[in-house]
Protein backbone atom coordinates (compact mmCIF):
# COMPACT_ATOMS: atom_id res chain seq x y z
CA UNK A 1 0.00 0.00 0.00
CA UNK A 2 1.48 3.13 -1.25
CA UNK A 3 0.80 6.55 0.78
CA UNK A 4 1.42 10.00 -0.47
CA UNK A 5 3.77 12.52 0.78
CA UNK A 6 1.41 14.51 3.24
CA UNK A 7 2.01 18.37 3.75
CA UNK A 8 1.76 18.18 7.17
CA UNK A 9 5.19 16.87 8.52
CA UNK A 10 6.64 19.34 6.61
CA UNK A 11 4.25 22.17 7.85
CA UNK A 12 5.67 21.15 11.30
CA UNK A 13 9.19 21.65 10.20
CA UNK A 14 8.94 24.93 8.35
CA UNK A 15 5.87 26.64 9.49
CA UNK A 16 8.94 28.96 10.98
CA UNK A 17 10.23 29.80 8.04
CA UNK A 18 7.82 31.50 5.58
CA UNK A 19 3.64 32.75 6.30
CA UNK A 20 1.42 31.26 4.63
CA UNK A 21 1.00 34.30 2.30
CA UNK A 22 4.03 33.82 0.54
CA UNK A 23 3.47 30.93 -0.93
CA UNK A 24 1.04 32.26 -2.61
CA UNK A 25 3.48 34.66 -4.62
CA UNK A 26 5.78 33.96 -7.69
CA UNK A 27 8.92 32.54 -7.66
CA UNK A 28 9.91 36.40 -8.01
CA UNK A 29 8.04 37.90 -5.26
CA UNK A 30 9.32 35.67 -2.38
CA UNK A 31 12.00 38.36 -2.29
CA UNK A 32 9.53 41.23 -1.73
CA UNK A 33 10.51 43.51 1.43
CA UNK A 34 6.80 42.49 3.12
CA UNK A 35 7.45 39.04 3.26
CA UNK A 36 11.73 39.87 4.40
CA UNK A 37 10.22 41.59 7.38
CA UNK A 38 8.07 37.99 8.28
CA UNK A 39 10.94 36.16 8.20
CA UNK A 40 13.91 37.76 8.72
CA UNK A 41 13.33 37.65 12.73
CA UNK A 42 12.85 33.48 12.35
CA UNK A 43 15.63 32.46 9.89
CA UNK A 44 18.13 33.95 8.17
CA UNK A 45 16.84 34.86 4.74
CA UNK A 46 19.71 33.27 2.17
CA UNK A 47 19.42 30.23 4.31
CA UNK A 48 15.72 30.39 3.83
CA UNK A 49 16.36 31.29 -0.30
CA UNK A 50 18.85 28.64 -0.80
CA UNK A 51 17.05 25.68 0.69
CA UNK A 52 13.88 26.60 -1.82
CA UNK A 53 16.13 27.36 -4.50
CA UNK A 54 17.34 23.55 -3.84
CA UNK A 55 13.87 22.53 -3.52
CA UNK A 56 13.17 23.95 -6.86
CA UNK A 57 16.07 22.82 -8.93
CA UNK A 58 15.90 18.94 -7.53
CA UNK A 59 12.50 19.44 -8.71
CA UNK A 60 12.73 20.38 -12.07
CA UNK A 61 15.60 17.91 -13.04
CA UNK A 62 12.95 14.97 -11.83
CA UNK A 63 10.63 16.32 -13.87
CA UNK A 64 12.90 16.23 -16.63
CA UNK A 65 13.00 12.93 -16.58
CA UNK A 66 9.81 11.87 -16.63
CA UNK A 67 7.87 10.77 -19.86
CA UNK A 68 4.05 11.23 -19.36
CA UNK A 69 1.99 9.50 -22.06
CA UNK A 70 -1.89 9.37 -23.13
CA UNK A 71 -3.76 7.13 -25.96
CA UNK A 72 -3.17 3.52 -25.71
CA UNK A 73 -0.83 2.09 -23.46
CA UNK A 74 0.20 -1.88 -23.65
CA UNK A 75 0.38 -3.41 -19.97
CA UNK A 76 1.88 -6.69 -21.62
CA UNK A 77 2.41 -8.00 -18.27
CA UNK A 78 -1.14 -8.51 -17.53
CA UNK A 79 -2.21 -9.40 -21.02
CA UNK A 80 -4.24 -5.47 -20.72
CA UNK A 81 -4.34 -2.11 -21.95
CA UNK A 82 -4.82 1.07 -20.55
CA UNK A 83 -7.02 3.70 -23.30
CA UNK A 84 -5.44 7.08 -21.64
CA UNK A 85 -7.43 10.06 -22.28
CA UNK A 86 -5.87 13.62 -22.45
CA UNK A 87 -7.61 14.02 -19.07
CA UNK A 88 -5.15 12.05 -18.02
CA UNK A 89 -1.23 10.97 -18.36
CA UNK A 90 0.71 7.55 -17.68
CA UNK A 91 3.80 7.20 -16.40
CA UNK A 92 5.74 3.84 -16.85
CA UNK A 93 7.55 1.33 -14.24
CA UNK A 94 10.95 3.44 -14.64
CA UNK A 95 8.85 6.45 -14.08
CA UNK A 96 6.26 5.56 -11.42
CA UNK A 97 8.96 4.12 -9.47
CA UNK A 98 10.80 7.52 -9.20
CA UNK A 99 7.66 9.21 -8.16
CA UNK A 100 6.65 6.29 -5.29
CA UNK A 101 10.53 6.28 -4.10
CA UNK A 102 11.98 10.12 -4.66
CA UNK A 103 9.27 12.27 -5.39
CA UNK A 104 6.71 10.43 -2.41
CA UNK A 105 9.21 8.68 0.13
CA UNK A 106 7.77 5.16 -0.47
CA UNK A 107 10.49 2.46 -0.08
CA UNK A 108 11.72 1.25 -2.94
CA UNK A 109 11.38 -1.89 -4.79
CA UNK A 110 7.50 -2.18 -5.46
CA UNK A 111 7.32 -3.31 -8.84
CA UNK A 112 4.25 -1.36 -9.96
CA UNK A 113 3.49 -1.42 -13.82
CA UNK A 114 3.29 1.70 -14.03
CA UNK A 115 0.99 5.54 -12.84
CA UNK A 116 -1.71 7.63 -13.83
CA UNK A 117 -1.74 11.32 -12.87
CA UNK A 118 -4.55 14.13 -13.79
CA UNK A 119 -3.16 16.21 -17.13
CA UNK A 120 -1.81 19.37 -16.01
CA UNK A 121 -1.10 18.35 -12.10
CA UNK A 122 2.54 17.10 -11.27
CA UNK A 123 3.27 14.98 -8.66
CA UNK A 124 5.40 18.11 -6.68
CA UNK A 125 1.53 19.69 -6.54
CA UNK A 126 0.15 20.31 -3.10
CA UNK A 127 -3.69 18.28 -3.17
CA UNK A 128 -1.42 16.14 -6.40
CA UNK A 129 -2.84 12.48 -6.35
CA UNK A 130 -2.44 9.44 -8.54
CA UNK A 131 -3.05 5.74 -9.53
CA UNK A 132 -0.88 2.87 -9.21
CA UNK A 133 -0.98 -0.13 -11.40
CA UNK A 134 -0.13 -3.33 -10.55
CA UNK A 135 -1.23 -7.04 -11.93
CA UNK A 136 -1.12 -10.24 -9.80
CA UNK A 137 -1.97 -13.57 -11.15
CA UNK A 138 -3.19 -15.57 -9.02
CA UNK A 139 -5.74 -17.39 -11.06
CA UNK A 140 -9.29 -16.70 -11.81
CA UNK A 141 -11.13 -14.88 -9.03
CA UNK A 142 -14.82 -16.85 -8.55
CA UNK A 143 -17.37 -13.98 -7.95
CA UNK A 144 -19.54 -16.52 -6.21
CA UNK A 145 -19.58 -14.67 -3.29
CA UNK A 146 -20.82 -11.39 -4.42
CA UNK A 147 -24.10 -11.26 -2.75
CA UNK A 148 -22.55 -12.89 0.30
CA UNK A 149 -20.00 -10.57 1.76
CA UNK A 150 -21.19 -8.79 5.04
CA UNK A 151 -18.90 -5.79 4.41
CA UNK A 152 -19.02 -3.97 8.23
CA UNK A 153 -17.69 -7.55 9.47
CA UNK A 154 -14.97 -7.74 7.17
CA UNK A 155 -14.31 -4.26 8.07
CA UNK A 156 -14.18 -5.37 11.62
CA UNK A 157 -11.46 -8.31 10.43
CA UNK A 158 -9.44 -5.85 8.40
CA UNK A 159 -9.05 -3.07 11.36
CA UNK A 160 -7.76 -6.01 13.31
CA UNK A 161 -5.52 -7.08 10.90
CA UNK A 162 -4.47 -3.38 10.50
CA UNK A 163 -3.79 -3.19 14.40
CA UNK A 164 -1.31 -6.44 14.00
CA UNK A 165 0.82 -5.15 11.19
CA UNK A 166 0.70 -1.37 12.57
CA UNK A 167 2.66 -2.94 15.83
CA UNK A 168 5.31 -4.73 13.61
CA UNK A 169 5.41 -1.00 11.86
CA UNK A 170 6.12 0.63 15.29
CA UNK A 171 9.02 -1.87 16.21
CA UNK A 172 10.46 -1.24 12.99
CA UNK A 173 11.00 2.49 13.69
CA UNK A 174 7.74 3.03 11.38
CA UNK A 175 4.79 5.44 12.09
CA UNK A 176 1.48 3.47 13.55
CA UNK A 177 -1.47 2.95 11.02
CA UNK A 178 -4.84 2.69 11.88
CA UNK A 179 -7.59 1.82 9.29
CA UNK A 180 -10.22 4.51 10.49
CA UNK A 181 -13.51 2.64 7.84
CA UNK A 182 -14.69 2.49 4.59
CA UNK A 183 -14.34 5.74 2.55
CA UNK A 184 -16.49 4.17 0.18
CA UNK A 185 -18.24 0.63 0.41
CA UNK A 186 -17.38 -1.69 -1.44
CA UNK A 187 -19.00 -2.48 -4.85
CA UNK A 188 -18.87 -4.80 -7.59
CA UNK A 189 -19.95 -4.58 -11.05
CA UNK A 190 -20.76 -7.95 -12.11
CA UNK A 191 -21.31 -6.82 -15.91
CA UNK A 192 -17.93 -5.45 -16.20
CA UNK A 193 -16.50 -7.91 -13.67
CA UNK A 194 -15.12 -4.68 -11.90
CA UNK A 195 -14.66 -3.85 -8.29
CA UNK A 196 -14.32 -0.45 -6.40
CA UNK A 197 -13.71 0.41 -2.36
CA UNK A 198 -11.86 3.26 -0.40
CA UNK A 199 -10.48 3.03 2.70
CA UNK A 200 -9.63 5.98 4.93
CA UNK A 201 -6.00 5.53 6.80
CA UNK A 202 -4.67 7.59 9.58
CA UNK A 203 -0.41 7.63 9.91
CA UNK A 204 1.28 8.28 13.09
CA UNK A 205 -0.22 11.61 14.27
CA UNK A 206 -0.45 13.41 10.91
CA UNK A 207 -3.53 15.83 10.99
CA UNK A 208 -4.96 14.27 7.11
CA UNK A 209 -5.85 11.14 6.40
CA UNK A 210 -4.73 8.84 3.94
CA UNK A 211 -8.01 7.95 1.00
CA UNK A 212 -6.70 4.44 -0.38
CA UNK A 213 -9.33 4.36 -2.91
CA UNK A 214 -8.94 0.50 -4.68
CA UNK A 215 -10.51 -0.74 -8.16
CA UNK A 216 -10.15 -4.22 -9.22
CA UNK A 217 -10.42 -5.43 -12.86
CA UNK A 218 -10.57 -9.13 -12.79
CA UNK A 219 -9.30 -11.22 -15.76
CA UNK A 220 -8.95 -14.43 -16.79
CA UNK A 221 -6.05 -15.32 -14.86
CA UNK A 222 -5.59 -12.68 -12.46
CA UNK A 223 -6.47 -9.19 -11.19
CA UNK A 224 -5.63 -5.77 -12.87
CA UNK A 225 -5.13 -3.82 -9.33
CA UNK A 226 -5.41 0.32 -9.67
CA UNK A 227 -5.28 1.63 -5.89
CA UNK A 228 -5.54 6.10 -5.97
CA UNK A 229 -3.04 7.48 -3.40
CA UNK A 230 -4.47 10.54 -2.31
CA UNK A 231 -5.60 12.47 0.99
CA UNK A 232 -8.96 12.39 2.31
CA UNK A 233 -9.66 15.79 1.42
CA UNK A 234 -9.01 15.04 -2.06
CA UNK A 235 -12.15 12.10 -1.98
CA UNK A 236 -14.47 14.52 -3.74
CA UNK A 237 -12.25 15.14 -7.01
CA UNK A 238 -11.07 11.31 -6.86
CA UNK A 239 -14.91 10.05 -6.74
CA UNK A 240 -15.48 12.45 -9.91
CA UNK A 241 -12.89 10.51 -11.62
CA UNK A 242 -13.74 7.68 -10.79
CA UNK A 243 -16.14 6.26 -14.22
CA UNK A 244 -13.05 7.49 -16.36
CA UNK A 245 -10.27 5.38 -14.53
CA UNK A 246 -12.59 2.75 -14.42
CA UNK A 247 -13.65 2.67 -18.53
CA UNK A 248 -9.63 2.92 -19.46
CA UNK A 249 -8.35 -0.28 -18.06
CA UNK A 250 -9.42 -3.51 -19.79
CA UNK A 251 -8.39 -6.72 -21.04
CA UNK A 252 -7.16 -8.24 -24.17
CA UNK A 253 -9.23 -10.38 -26.11
CA UNK A 254 -8.75 -14.08 -24.93
CA UNK A 255 -7.60 -12.73 -21.26
CA UNK A 256 -11.09 -11.60 -20.09
CA UNK A 257 -13.08 -12.54 -17.44
CA UNK A 258 -15.63 -14.11 -19.46
CA UNK A 259 -12.64 -16.03 -21.47
CA UNK A 260 -12.37 -18.56 -18.69
CA UNK A 261 -12.22 -21.62 -18.95
CA UNK A 262 -12.39 -24.74 -16.28
CA UNK A 263 -10.52 -27.21 -18.28
CA UNK A 264 -7.05 -25.89 -18.18
CA UNK A 265 -7.71 -22.53 -16.19
CA UNK A 266 -6.39 -22.04 -12.69
CA UNK A 267 -8.97 -20.84 -9.89
CA UNK A 268 -7.71 -18.45 -7.18
CA UNK A 269 -7.79 -19.31 -3.82
CA UNK A 270 -9.36 -16.64 -2.45
CA UNK A 271 -13.00 -15.00 -3.75
CA UNK A 272 -13.84 -11.18 -3.77
CA UNK A 273 -14.28 -10.84 0.28
CA UNK A 274 -10.44 -11.56 0.42
CA UNK A 275 -9.37 -9.44 -2.58
CA UNK A 276 -10.84 -6.34 -0.57
CA UNK A 277 -9.61 -7.20 2.82
CA UNK A 278 -6.05 -8.01 1.22
CA UNK A 279 -5.47 -11.85 0.99
CA UNK A 280 -1.61 -11.11 1.29
CA UNK A 281 -1.88 -7.59 3.53
CA UNK A 282 2.00 -8.72 4.50
CA UNK A 283 3.33 -9.02 1.02
CA UNK A 284 4.17 -5.40 0.05
CA UNK A 285 3.03 -4.21 4.15
CA UNK A 286 2.10 -0.40 4.70
CA UNK A 287 4.59 2.12 3.40
CA UNK A 288 6.59 5.11 5.47
CA UNK A 289 7.07 8.03 3.09
CA UNK A 290 7.37 11.95 3.66
CA UNK A 291 10.29 11.25 6.73
CA UNK A 292 12.47 9.25 4.67
CA UNK A 293 12.03 12.29 2.09
CA UNK A 294 13.34 14.29 4.72
CA UNK A 295 16.11 12.43 5.45
CA UNK A 296 17.13 11.67 2.38
CA UNK A 297 17.44 15.35 1.15
CA UNK A 298 17.60 17.02 4.50
CA UNK A 299 15.46 20.16 2.77
CA UNK A 300 12.63 21.87 4.94
CA UNK A 301 10.74 23.03 1.94
CA UNK A 302 6.71 23.12 2.57
CA UNK A 303 5.32 20.98 -0.60
CA UNK A 304 2.40 23.41 -0.71
CA UNK A 305 5.09 25.36 -3.18
CA UNK A 306 4.38 22.18 -5.65
CA UNK A 307 1.70 24.27 -6.97
CA UNK A 308 4.32 27.51 -8.01
CA UNK A 309 6.44 24.56 -9.29
CA UNK A 310 4.05 23.37 -11.81
CA UNK A 311 3.90 27.04 -12.72
CA UNK A 312 7.76 27.01 -13.33
CA UNK A 313 7.90 23.10 -15.17
CA UNK A 314 5.25 23.56 -17.28
CA UNK A 315 2.87 21.24 -18.70
CA UNK A 316 5.35 18.22 -20.01
CA UNK A 317 2.94 16.81 -22.45
CA UNK A 318 2.59 20.48 -24.29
Amino acid sequence: MFQKMSSAIFFLSVTALFSSASFAQTSESISDSSVLEQTQEQVPVDAAQAQEDQYWAWAKGVWDQLTPQTGEIKIDEAGAVLNVPDSFYFLDRKDAETVLVEVWGNPPGQNVLGMLFPEGMTPFDDGSWGVSIEYEEDGYVSDGDAEDIDYADLLESMQADTQASSESRVSQGYEAIELVGWAATPFYDAATHKMHWAKELKFGEQETNTLNYNIRVLGRKGVLVLNFIADMNEKTEIEDNLETVLALAEFDDGARYTDFNPDIDDVAAYGLGALVAGKVIAKTGFLAMALIFLKKFGIFILIAIGGLVKTVLGRKKQ
